[in-house]
């Protein structure tokens, strides 16, 4: 598989995703930096963790393929943090780990993400 398709997959997932992590529902950007950390208030560094990657729900070291039923948009901490353990959780224990986190305001940074959470913890961009 190539890198071009392999960015394609992800761009199509992000898409059907209306830009949020799979995991953490988390806004996510892949191209203009810049224009994401204005829309959001948010800094350098930490939008970086929120850059657009392709997820592979079956890690390849498992068999897993490089096909759209195995790839989804995962911000780039989360798609890090998921991989850290020898053994991965699975996609859906992982997301409902993920989550629940989110919701604690114990997986990003919260203090610094100047963000709202509408009543059913769903991202909502910051307005003047």
């Amino acid at each position: 598989m190539t890198c071009q398709r392999l960015k394609t997959l992800k761009l199509k997932a992000a898409r059907r995703q209306d830009w949020c992590c799979y995991y953490c529902r988390m806004p996510m950007w892949d191209d203009d930096l810049d224009q994401f950390v204005i829309r959001y208030r948010l800094t350098r560094r930490l939008a970086q963790t929120l850059k657009c990657t392709a997820e592979h729900l079956t890690a390849q070291c498992e068999g897993g393929k490089d096909r759209a039923d195995n790839i989804v948009a995962a911000c780039l901490i989360c798609n890090r943090r998921r991989h850290q353990t020898m053994k991965p959780k699975s996609p859906s224990d992982y997301q409902r780990h993920v989550q629940g986190r989110v919701r604690k305001g114990k997986w990003h940074p919260q203090g610094r993400i100047k963000a709202v959470f509408n009543a059913g913890g769903e991202w909502q961009e910051n307005r003047p």
